[in-house]
């Protein structure tokens, strides 16, 4: 249900008591919290707000007798690393502390105080705890919110560990107590609440005219005049004279009383209303809130925000500023730096176009009173239970994908339709006979190269060819117009332009023991990125205007330029836009170190991506001693959906370098572009992913397993899928990271069980040999000696035989070690891409015992591939993978979809009894890194199979609320692509 209007909060003919609980994180809460409040006393109620905001957010606006301030706090929201950054694990730590352990007497404490202020209604914005006390007390409760904590740590739990899992499932528990939702204006998927009512935006009202305040600040009307809105400014921060363009005064908000300012800011009060101020600017600067959107919205102001890293709500908020013509994104080197100018001078241009209601406050205080009277009941159409099934943590993540749709706004459609044929890039479009709707290329002379029959690379040069001619005011994905802007000036139409593709991959057999040097069997699959590079001289580059004003500000002329626009950025938080002086790679006349290069990129979590991209120029300076002399272009444009362990980050990475070296005229063999790649990943951007992502980026074929053994990188052929075989991949919907807590501790476990091996079988081995008076202490064969001094020197894990490893050593590792332990006796785990955290607990039997299985299975697996077709040789390969996915989870690289959709597929196997001819499904793994992410699972190649993977999709979204991804089909790697050559034919330029 939708409000859109009200007519006034009308007086009750009861006096009702409200407890209202605001949450800990920041002061937006609050303030919207006051514009309801207010509207509720206005209406003769008693409000308790529980809160632990200062005093005089609340009493500034509302000075009443019946307004009970209570400082409590109930939770902390998101801890802030600084004034950008939030600190997953820390708030994951603090909520724990704050409301997790104390959790008996939080609910004691508020069950008591509730009944003794006899509450009519308890309101929550948005404290988890709340809704639950109010249920004990026997009292209604209601939610006012555009998000929820359980959406908001959801995706902090991936990359914490699960070991932070409970708290979420807690949270949407005690979300599901509360009676329905009364739901704000750019809000986040909320599963836990069922029965939602839409308001409009909640704005705190204005106290004087633009002129009025412009007046009292003594600013005339002409003078252009930003607001620096932070609520906290970074630390060290030092604001300088020439951030501001000539004439431009800045108010700046949150200034510490010892900050000195030049004279062209100003330094506004701590309790300054900032409503009025907002309004009486021409442009407002800050990050992204409920409140700061809301105002800029409202007020019509335009917004020059810069992304806070990591607090989910952003995005969402985002997309609606920006749908309004309302934003402009700063990058964040941009605003410490000072290059204000190109910002401003572009947001004043904008015409901001909102014109919903604004009244929000007033109409929820309404609904409120109206609740607390008894005139709002929620259906109950869903038990707590069910509610919480639907809440729990399969990935209310970032990324949209279907399934998690449901009542999302139009500004922030799905990119994706319902059978989820999705891409990166916003040209695409495949029907279900896999063509495209146009299959022009007329567009472009291919100088060199095939296309290959691939429509999406069709497609991606048809997008190429339609940006000369982009017009925005056209566009109807209004949320991609920053993306497409910056990528149609990108390119210089009359020189060439080069063209790669890379697919990502679905890790049929190996996985996580390709970093212990196991056979690998990997399919590249349908969907690829695409990247067009083009090289131009510094002068004739095409600059965007704020990194123009950066080079005009070093006074140097032109110097080469890397610019890099990237499609898709709205699906997963980060900026659309790179750019860098390509002299930030050179320290003198070396290249940079890679820890200088990931902490280059780490600086701006919203483009930490471009370290992906970027970070392959790096390599092929530091190992191929490649100079760049001239500026670079590079578009981007990925199908491979990210976060769900099919290798994105390694497409994106094979396909930036194979283009830029085609582009340059280098010379790279598919090998070695995929050893350099697994560098950018594993020292730049610092995930410790082994190699066989890249190799088969590069290095795969069409419908053919990649067989490679990972020591370190052997491809030793490619295996023919038989014709009655077929794989699928079927997403989880929780997001998978190599980069996160749980694959790195794994991987640590396996190091630290072969330290441990080769440190036994070197102990043996000096009881065996003879000692210094001649006496041997342990008598061995010959061989046992041998094999004894080979696993004294064990390169890797999967060298190690499954019947040795049982014999002497299974019994010998430990379940686990404290880091420290382990530092204090073997010194080091002989790993270069992961660091041992002394306090952490690691575990080390069962990943030091999954590698050497593994390979043994996929061995196996790879041998019955070339057997007689049967449904032995099927059931075979299909018990090959449940015992594959059943190692994962005794690693602790299990997750709850992943575990569900296996089940799934043992059921369609083992539920009916089914005929050679009508086909079936034979077994399921997790894959890649584990903790989510995609299942493969193997079927006999007919209808019948296909028919039940679609019908195992449909079971999971009924039980998880989620409609998984499906990959099916395969194509070539980039090396067999090879690379485009394209020019605009002179008659079009």
């Amino acid at each position: 249900m939708r409000i859109e209007e009200c007519e006034g909060v009308s007086a009750s003919r009861k006096h009702l008591v409200f407890a209202y609980y605001v949450t800990g994180h920041g002061f937006g809460h609050a303030t919207r919290v006051v514009e309801v409040v207010r509207n509720l006393i206005l209406a003769g109620h008693d409000v308790h707000v529980v809160t632990g905001a200062p005093d005089f957010v609340f009493t500034s606006e509302i000075q009443s007798p019946r307004l009970f301030i209570r400082k409590v706090l109930l939770d902390c929201g998101a801890v802030q690393a600084d004034a950008l950054t939030v600190d997953r694990l820390a708030s994951l730590e603090k909520y724990s502390e704050t409301a997790v352990k104390p959790r008996e007497s939080i609910l004691a404490t508020e069950i008591e105080w509730l009944n003794s202020i006899k509450a009519d209604l308890v309101v929550s914005d948005v404290v988890p705890v709340a809704c639950r006390a109010a249920a004990d007390a026997g009292i209604r409760s209601v939610c006012v919110t555009n998000f929820s904590w359980d959406f908001i740590y959801a995706e902090y739990v991936m990359a914490a560990g699960n070991h932070h899992r409970s708290i979420v499932w807690q949270i949407a528990e005690d979300y599901s107590h509360c009676e329905f939702l009364i739901r704000l204006p750019g809000f986040c998927p909320m599963p836990a609440f069922r029965d939602v009512i839409d308001v409009p935006l909640v704005v705190r009202r204005l106290h004087k005219t633009r002129k009025e305040v412009r007046k009292e600040l003594g600013i005339s009307d002409d003078v252009k005049m930003v607001i620096l809105n932070f609520g906290g400014q970074p630390s060290g921060w030092k604001l300088k004279e020439e951030y501001l363009p000539s004439g431009w005064l800045c108010l700046v908000c949150g200034a510490s009383d010892s900050q000195e300012l030049p004279p062209n800011f100003i330094k506004l009060a701590k309790d300054a209303y900032t409503p009025d101020l907002i309004a009486a600017s021409d442009c407002m600067l800050g990050k992204i809130g409920y409140g700061t959107v809301s105002e800029a919205l409202a007020f019509k102001l335009p917004f020059v925000f810069v992304r806070r890293d990591y607090f989910n709500e952003e995005p969402f908020l985002r997309n609606m500023l920006e749908y309004y013509q309302c934003g402009v994104e700063m990058i964040r080197r941009d605003l410490l730096t000072g290059h204000w100018k190109p910002y401003l001078e572009h947001a004043i241009s904008l015409k901001p176009c909102y014109e919903g209601g604004i009244n929000g406050g007033e109409v929820a205080a309404h609904i409120l009173q109206e609740t607390a009277i008894g005139k709002h009941y929620a259906s109950d159409k869903f038990s707590g239970a069910r509610r919480l099934r639907d809440a729990i943590v399969l990935g209310y993540q970032l990324q949209r994908v279907p399934g998690r749709d449901i009542s999302i706004p139009e500004w922030y459609s799905s990119a994706e339709n319902e059978l989820n044929n999705s891409t990166g890039s916003p040209a695409t479009q495949i029907i279900e006979n896999g063509s495209l709707t146009s299959t022009c290329t007329g567009d472009f002379e291919i100088l060199h190269g095939d296309l290959q029959g691939l429509p999406d690379t069709k497609s991606f040069l048809k997008s190429l060819a339609e940006l000369d001619v982009y017009d925005p005011e056209k566009n109807t994905e209004k949320r991609q117009i920053r993306e497409r802007k910056a990528a149609a000036g990108l390119f210089n139409w009359e020189e060439d332009i080069y063209v790669s593709r890379a697919p990502g991959r679905l890790d049929v057999m190996g996985g996580i023991a390709d970093y212990s040097g196991s056979l690998v069997l990997q399919m590249p699959i349908k969907e690829a990125c695409h990247v067009a590079v083009q090289k131009n001289h510094a002068s004739k580059h095409r600059l965007w205007k704020h990194a123009q004003a950066r080079q005009n500000a070093k006074g140097q002329g032109p110097t080469p330029v890397l610019q890099i626009v990237s499609y898709g950025s709205e699906l997963s938080n980060r900026g659309p836009t790179f750019d860098m002086d390509l002299s930030d790679f050179m320290d003198g006349e070396m290249p940079i170190s890679y820890d200088k290069a990931k902490k280059y990129f780490a600086q701006d979590p919203s483009q930490k991506w471009a370290a992906y991209v970027a970070g392959t120029i790096l390599v092929l300076m530091t190992e191929l001693g490649v100079r760049f002399e001239d500026s670079i272009s590079m578009l981007v444009s990925s199908a491979v959906p990210e976060g769900k362990g099919v290798s994105s980050s390694a497409s994106v990475e094979v396909a930036s370098m194979s283009a830029i070296a085609a582009a340059h005229g280098l010379s790279i063999s598919p090998r070695d572009i995929a050893l350099l790649c697994q560098k950018v990943e594993n020292h730049i951007v610092g995930a410790p992913c082994g190699v066989m992502d890249q190799m088969t980026s590069a290095c795969g074929e069409a419908n053919k397993l990649l067989a490679m053994v990972c020591q370190p990188a052997e491809v030793i052929g490619l295996v023919e899928i038989p014709s009655h075989i077929r794989f699928w991949g079927i997403d989880s919907g929780i997001r998978h990271s190599v980069g996160g807590a749980d694959y790195g501790s794994v991987r640590i476990g396996a190091f630290m069980g072969r330290k441990m091996i080769k440190s036994i079988a070197s102990s043996t081995l000096s009881r065996s040999l003879p000692s210094a008076n001649g006496l041997i202490l342990d008598e061995l064969e010959d061989d046992s000696v041998n094999l004894i001094k080979a696993e004294a020197s064990l390169d890797y894990l999967c060298n190690l035989s499954p019947h040795r490893y049982e014999a002497l050593y299974a019994k010998m590792l430990p379940e686990s070690i404290l880091g420290e332990t382990f530092l204090e006796k073997y010194i080091d785990h002989s790993d270069a891409v992961t660091v041992i955290d002394e306090k952490r607990t690691y575990v080390v039997r069962a990943p030091a015992k999954h590698p050497i299985y593994e390979n043994f299975r996929v061995k196996a697996f790879k041998a019955l591939l070339t057997s007689t077709s049967s449904d032995e040789q099927l059931t075979a390969l299909g018990e090959l993978l449940y015992q594959c996915h059943y190692s994962y989870g005794a690693c602790g690289l299990g997750s709850d979809g992943t575990d569900r959709l296996v089940r799934l597929v043992q059921e369609m196997q083992h539920g009916k009894p089914s005929s050679s001819e009508d086909g079936t499904l034979y077994g399921a793994k997790i894959t890649g890194g584990g903790s989510g992410g995609t299942v493969c699972v193997i079927g006999r190649n007919c209808l019948r199979s296909s028919q039940q993977i679609l019908e195992i999709q449909h079971r999971y979204k009924g039980g998880t609320g989620y409609l998984p991804f499906i990959f099916e089909g395969s194509s070539p790697g980039s090396g067999k692509f090879g690379y485009l050559r394209i020019r605009r034919p002179l008659s079009r330029t």
